[in-house]
């Protein structure tokens, strides 16, 4: 592979992160070139997974097949030439960083989880308006489905960093966790409409919520207070995986500790402001505006810029 094929291609995965990640990009930007590189060429196989299975203009069936063929060419870029410039960047990056396939085949296993007809661990209900929806059915079916999608990625994310002790695995496990779970509760709305909750059924029982009386809220009904106890007791669970979070940091190479820093204080503003008004998720998108994320970035820009200098 010729070293401007190999630019060519983490610069077309730094234009799909630049565009796309609208959280992920900010930390990338805190990184040494090489690190920074090998993010955003991650984040662009992510994008595609991600952009196959949620493709709605597309009948489930035909989403199912092309994330098939898709994934039969990632698998053969492995060993054989590619044209493909996501493919070439991330093989570079697994080289470079030893990443596993196994760990990739997880993240690809978790984005086809929503294109199972029965994916384990969840349930299809049947409401009364003949409108029928996928619910997770316990908070271990769900950890299952978090892991895959986001703790996989912490542990792609931790060998790009760096890190000194076996138990940062662990605590990438439990900081990928917390972020799924603010993902989970920003997109609520979003998600019920297109048929899918992962707020647990076990959950919404402790709370005396059943699944029809969460589409009405989400539709527009009046907000019960089971609802709001709902997201009160996801939120809290957040907050506790987020703890992994402030051991982790300190175990990763200090070139990379600010870029994780970054992600933290963006994602955890995230689950704070939905903290403070739990029920605005069932009626909009909740954000971390531009400016702020901008200036948490500056932050990290200004540590990394005097940890590089042994100040």
């Amino acid at each position: 592979m010729s070293d401007v094929r190999l630019a060519q291609a983490y610069a077309a995965c730094r234009a799909i992160a630049k565009r796309e990640a609208k959280n992920f990009y900010y930390s990338f930007q805190v990184l040494p070139q090489h690190k920074s590189d090998a993010m955003c060429a991650v984040y662009a196989f992510m994008r595609k997974a991600d952009d196959l299975a949620d493709e709605e203009s597309m009948s489930v069936e035909a989403r199912r097949e092309a994330m098939a063929g898709w994934t039969a060419a990632w698998r053969a870029s492995r060993t054989t030439a590619t044209d493909d410039l996501v493919f070439i960047a991330l093989n570079d990056t697994q080289r470079r960083f030893g990443i596993s396939d196994e760990l990739l085949e997880q993240l690809v296993a978790g984005t086809t989880m929503d294109l199972q007809e029965s994916p384990a661990g969840v349930v299809t209900m049947v409401l009364t308006s003949g409108e029928s929806l996928q619910v997770f059915e316990s908070f271990d079916d769900l950890y299952r489905y978090c892991y895959l999608v986001a703790s996989v990625v912490g542990l792609v994310c931790i060998r790009i960093f760096g890190y000194n002790d076996r138990i940062a695995e662990e605590l990438a496990e439990h900081t990928g966790i917390a972020f799924q779970l603010t993902n989970i509760l920003r997109d609520v709305k979003e998600d019920a409409e297109r048929g899918r909750v992962y707020l647990p059924l076990s959950d919404m029982q402790r709370t005396g919520l059943d699944v029809e009386q969460l589409v009405k809220v989400i539709q527009g009904a009046p907000v019960l207070d089971p609802a709001v106890a709902l997201l009160q007791l996801e939120i809290h669970r957040a907050q506790q995986y987020y703890r992994a979070s402030e051991q982790l940091i300190p175990l990763l190479d200090a070139d990379s500790r600010e870029a994780m820093t970054v992600l933290v204080r963006i994602y955890r503003e995230l689950l704070e402001r939905i903290e403070a008004d739990p029920p605005v998720v069932f009626s909009e998108r909740v954000s971390v505006p531009t400016w702020r994320k901008l200036s948490i970035l500056g932050s990290g820009l200004v540590r990394a810029s005097l940890r590089r200098n042994g100040r």
